[in-house]
């Protein structure tokens, strides 16, 4: 049964993002609920430090850009190597999988801590000035540390703004307006204004070079889930992704990131494709083979015709590869 080819990936260089609602030193940058892009406060970029942002609902000032940085998930490790910051990193956590090959290099020489959440003592041990997470979860006592504990051990605590869940922090929905702004609020923290500023542009550029595929198909994005599929929903970075790609999401009424469906509910859907996550854990192979197994699927027509396109999992959640990710899909598309 054929399948789209799965692409390398273009050139990434996003920064995990939403308009996240935050509060810089000299003004307040973007609004999440609405997604709408706002400039850094110019004063702020010419002032320097102290900085301080309202971080999922917590406020912390960095006083000097961070020196000795732990990073949990591959959104977050990956940033960094965006903006020539891997000499920054003393330890990685929960990456998801190998880097892109541009970035292999600046890699190689970070140590990876744990294949999931470092241990609280883990973390400590690295000496670490601010734990940079993808999601809050990561920051609990039974993970990294809490974040309140790891401020008082002269620890700061940043999360990937796109992955706030408290209401007016979540982005609602996610844009890659907002993606572009957490580029610059990162290079804030960082002291990395200008770097962050040419990932912001390269992006832009990448972005609009892409054209949409015009055929009006509708599909399912399809992460994982044996019982019942775990898809993306109307407001994260599939619906975000399948939007710039020209793809009409089946569920995209589901306000959330994530949702489980029935199978039955999938087929009633009847989508024209099927966007499959590729992980190491959880192949789009399996995936594959799961939908030609269950007889109510197979039946389908995009099931029966093979009409997948994939996508590797750390493009999924907002990141540095969203705009890849795009590309990624559109050409997969137009390889029909």
């Amino acid at each position: 049964m054929p399948v789209f080819p799965q692409l390398r990936p273009l050139r990434a260089g996003a920064l995990v993002a939403s308009a996240a609602s935050v509060a810089l030193l000299a003004g307040c940058a973007t609004s999440a609920a609405d997604g709408a892009y706002v400039p850094l406060d110019e004063a702020t970029e010419a002032s320097g430090f102290p900085v301080t942002v309202d971080n999922c609902g917590t406020e912390v000032t960095f006083e000097t850009a961070p020196e000795r940085v732990i990073t949990v998930k591959s959104s977050t490790l990956e940033l960094l190597l965006a903006l020539g910051l891997e000499d920054r990193v003393v330890g990685a956590a929960f990456t998801d999988g190998p880097v892109p090959d541009e970035y292999a290099d600046a890699a190689a020489g970070i140590e990876i801590l744990s294949d999931k959440v470092p241990s609280q003592e883990a973390t400590l041990a690295a000496e670490p000035d601010l734990v940079f997470a993808g999601w809050e979860s990561n920051l609990t006592a039974e993970g990294a540390g809490d974040r309140g504990t790891l401020e008082q051990l002269g620890v700061h605590t940043y999360v990937a703004p796109a992955a706030c869940k408290e209401e007016g922090y979540m982005p609602d929905p996610l844009t890659f307006d907002g993606v572009f702004a957490d580029f610059e609020e990162a290079g804030a923290i960082f002291g990395a204004t200008d770097a962050a500023a040419d990932l912001v542009a390269e992006q832009r550029a990448a972005l609009e070079a892409i054209e949409p595929n015009a055929e009006g198909l509708t599909a399912l994005w399809y992460s994982s889930g044996d019982d019942q599929p775990f898809v993306g929903a109307g407001i994260g970075a599939p619906q975000m992704i399948m939007d710039a790609a020209g793809l009409t999401n089946v569920v995209a009424d589901v306000h959330d990131t994530w949702t489980s469906l029935s199978w039955e509910a999938v087929v009633d859907e009847n989508p024209d494709v099927i966007v499959l996550v590729d992980a190491a854990w959880n192949t789009a192979e399996s995936k594959i083979e799961r939908l030609e197994a269950n007889p109510a699927t197979a039946a389908m027509p995009a099931v029966q015709a093979g009409r997948y396109v994939i996508v590797d999992f750390p493009s999924t959640e907002a990141g540095v590869r969203n705009v890849d990710a795009v590309a990624a899909i559109v050409e997969q598309l137009g390889a029909r």
